[in-house]
This record gives C-alpha cells, structure tokens and sequence, in this order.
C-alpha cells in the first residue's frame, strides 16, 4: 500500500468515527426524543458524581459513567452486529434511573461506579430494583480495588437489599449464552499493561465474575470486578493493547446481551 493511499484510508477512518461521535452528542442531549430504532440499543447508566466534588470525569457536563465513551460503543455495536444476528441501533444512549423510558431498554451498562463513588438515592434506589424485578439486566464495569468494591457493595444493598451478591461459577448460564467462556484470563484497562502488547497487567487483584440473582433465579446484575471490559472495547483497533483480551471482553459483552435479552 502507497503513502497517499494509506492516508487516505486513515482520514476516512477519522471522519467515520468523528460523525459516529457528533451523533452521539446529539444523541445524548435528546432525552426527550428517544426513538425505538432497533431491536437493541446500548444504554449506559448515568449517576451522579460522588467522586469529584460533583463535577466528574469530564467537567460539569459528563461524569465518570463516560469512561470510554464513544469509542468503547463505536467498537462494540459493530461487534455485536458482526457475531450475531440482533438488530443493533447505531447510538447508545445514556439513560438516567429516574428517565421514563428506563424500562425500554433492558441492558444497562454502568462503568466506573467506585471512581465515581456511584450512592443512589432512596428513589433512584427504588427505582433501578422496579427496572430489575421487571426483567432490566445491570453490568458494572471497571471498578477496582477493595475500598471501590465497598462503595457498590454499599450500593447494591440500598438497591437489593436482601439479595447477596454472590461469586459466578463456570457452570452458571450466563457463561453459556452463546460463547463457553474462559474466566481465567483478566481483562486488563490499557492503563494497566505494563507496556505496549503485555499479556500481563498491573491490576489491583485478582478479577471476580460476581452478580445477583432473582427470586427465580435469573441473574438480574453481572459485576465485573478488577476488570475493565470497556477499555477493551474501546482499544479494540490499538496494536497497543492484546488482542485475545479485546476477543474475549467482546464475547462477555455478547453473553451479557443474549442473557439479558432471553431471560
């Protein structure tokens, strides 16, 4: 391949993905004109900011449930449309547990809930344990550490109190949804390698595949502790990061999906 047309390749990547993000700006600012597009759309669950003084990650506007976004959806909705056959949305979007439409979408994706020291109010509380009580699926994502892991415990129990969060063994059904699932491999945040291309990590411990189930049951939250499947998603095209982690975090998310869509 020549020099010019390498660039050329490379500048229409960029502005793919720079429409990809303006659409999801616009997007996340229309709360009140949500639209059914597809059979499934992504949905990140937006909480408020304990860990920085209110103002988050990103400023005022967009707090520590952002992490990774949009690059981590970009990557991953193509994936779940190339491996399976849903009917994905191009968007994702970014729903609070007091929205109305809350219960339209039953895979909810929460990143970051122990930087973000994620504390739902008594309502909010209430409300996210209607959503998973109706058949709405949770995953928490990237989260590390024994003091992080203490803040969603603390914040389970304001949502399930009385249902234990409990260690996932091979056998559970959520590691059989479509892919048999290797649970020994950690799936790494790029910030965690050691240098370009590792396949060891420098992470706070070692992972856990924890979750809670229903009265029936039905896994109702899948916990990914001393993980970050997100980053994974997100570096999915960077030399830099392991392929076979960016291969496995895709077929978690795709077990999670299938689950939440068929249980």
């Amino acid at each position: 391949m020549n020099f010019r047309l390498f660039c050329l390749m490379l500048f229409a990547a960029a502005c793919s993905l720079s429409s990809f993000v303006s659409g999801q700006q616009a997007g996340s600012d229309r709360d009140d004109a949500r639209k059914v597009e597809a059979e499934f759309h992504m949905a990140r669950m937006v909480y408020a900011d304990g860990g920085a003084g209110g103002r988050g990650r990103w400023g005022f506007r967009r707090g520590w449930w952002a992490i990774d976004y949009p690059a981590a959806e970009y990557h991953f909705i193509r994936g779940v449309r190339r491996l399976s056959n849903l009917n994905v949305a191009e968007d994702s979007q970014h729903v609070q547990i007091m929205d109305d439409d809350l219960f339209d979408y039953p895979w909810l994706f929460a990143q970051q809930v122990g930087q973000g020291v994620w504390s739902p109010t008594t309502e909010e509380a209430a409300r996210l344990r209607e959503y998973l009580m109706r058949g709405g699926f949770l995953v928490i994502d990237d989260f590390h550490g024994t003091y992080q892991w203490s803040i969603v415990v603390s914040a389970l129990q304001k949502v399930l109190p009385g249902y234990p969060i409990v260690d996932l063994n091979p056998d559970d059904a959520i590691f059989h949804a479509l892919y048999d699932l290797d649970q020994v491999t950690q799936i790494p945040g790029e910030r965690h390698l050691y240098y370009c291309g590792a396949t060891e990590a420098r992470l706070e411990g070692p992972q856990k595949w924890a979750g809670v189930y229903d009265e029936e049951g039905r896994l109702i939250v899948a916990i990914n502790f001393n993980m970050d499947m997100g980053d994974a998603w997100e570096h999915a095209d960077d030399p830099c990061y392991p392929e076979p982690m960016t291969a496995l975090a895709y077929r978690f998310g795709l077990n999670y999906v299938i689950y939440a869509m068929t249980h």
